[in-house]
């Protein structure tokens, strides 16, 4: 690995990428897969049939470019989301970190900056790093929640150029109110600032929450982030989409590139939507299994987050990659977030679930050390 990062670093590499890592979490066999927030009940039986029918039409055609506009899938989009939306405020790529790396193509660059506020998704940084914006690093309070008078205060502050904003945020889980949202955004009127809320894992927020793309109409500025990776359980037909206003999505088209969303892929994606029912109906049990979670490793003594997404974070483990690594030869594989006393685990079926938790249990007791 040496070897290979002096031969990367003997090449005219950009300044502000050298010494980085790739982004990526380890992709191991083991029997349960419980670390990158997958929806591990797959796609029902009808709706691969559907998908594969929809493909199998589509590879008719692929001696031609697809469209170029995607309008079929903008408008399936726009219908899923609904509070008004038509085709003109949707915009889709190759998964949403694809959709927000064109984002700061847009809106970022040399002499730009983006705000984040650690610990959030790691790829924020990296995608600032790619499109030459200069990450700017945001405070928590104490818990990792963020205030709306905090982060308004940083953003008249700071004056950046890009807020990501991460709700439910990975990797706690924990969602943000509106009102976060609200005063961020009114925080950046001076400075212009693109607010950019990432609903990655909405769908999984417990009733009654409500989305950012309601605040949409007469914010020019605002953007709100999903995919399909999750509650669509189409992580490997990597589909994200954004909606804002109409004006955002021409600036996207400006730096997009031709044809990036294939004929394949829009047919999966419309096929997905139009079976979105079937989908969708996992969402409740990930639901359960992510509470039942909680409330297992909160009677095991650990500090498990108050969770609105397909996974938990929790604390009060004195040697979190010893844990991981016992589980991992146990056969479940989570995520070492690399936060001092925490992991974090997907809520998987309830199968793999149980086998978690008891693996889990079974290493605490074990140890000498019982967490703190």
């Amino acid at each position: 690995m040496n070897d290979q990062l002096e031969r990367l670093n003997r090449l005219p590499l950009r300044s502000n990428l050298r010494g980085l890592t790739p982004y990526g979490a380890p992709q191991l066999e083991v029997p349960i897969l419980l670390n990158v927030n997958e929806n591990t009940h797959g796609v029902p039986a009808d709706v691969r049939a559907a998908i594969s029918a929809a493909v199998t039409e589509a590879a008719a055609g692929l001696h031609r470019y697809p469209d170029r506009e995607f309008t079929e899938l903008r408008r399936a989009l726009s219908e899923y989301l609904g509070h008004g939306l038509d085709e003109s405020n949707v915009w889709a790529a190759n998964g949403s970190n694809e959709v927000l790396q064109q984002i700061l193509q847009a809106f970022g660059g040399p002499g730009r900056t983006a705000l984040g506020f650690p610990p959030t998704y790691s790829m924020y940084p990296l995608l600032a790093s790619g499109t030459d914006t200069e990450y700017i690093v945001g405070e928590r309070a104490d818990g990792y929640g963020l205030s709306a008078e905090s982060a308004a205060l940083q953003v008249k502050e700071l004056q950046p150029s890009i807020v990501f904003l991460c709700s439910p945020n990975n990797p706690t889980g924990t969602g943000l109110g509106l009102d976060v949202v609200e005063a961020v955004y009114e925080a950046g009127q001076a400075s212009q600032t693109i607010v950019i809320v990432d609903e990655a894992y909405h769908e999984f927020a417990h009733d009654g929450t409500p989305s950012a793309v309601t605040l949409l109409p007469g914010r020019e500025r605002l953007i709100v982030s999903r995919t399909m990776s999750k509650a669509f359980a189409l992580a490997g037909a990597r589909l994200g989409y954004m909606a804002a206003a109409p004006e955002v999505a021409d600036a996207l088209r400006l730096v997009r590139l031709p044809y990036h969303l294939s004929a394949i892929t829009q047919a999966t994606a419309l096929a997905a939507l139009q079976h979105r029912d079937a989908l969708l109906a996992d969402v409740e049990d990930i639901k359960k299994q992510r509470d039942r979670i909680v409330a297992e490793l909160t009677r095991m003594g650990l500090k498990p987050a108050a969770s609105d997404s397909n996974f938990v974070f929790f604390g009060g483990l004195e040697n979190p990659h010893q844990v991981w690594q016992e589980l991992l030869d146990a056969g479940v594989l989570i995520r070492d977030v690399g936060i001092p006393g925490h992991l974090r685990v997907t809520a998987g079926t309830e199968t793999e679930t149980t086998t978690f938790l008891t693996s889990l249990e079974s290493i605490l007791t074990g140890q000498t050390k019982l967490p703190a």
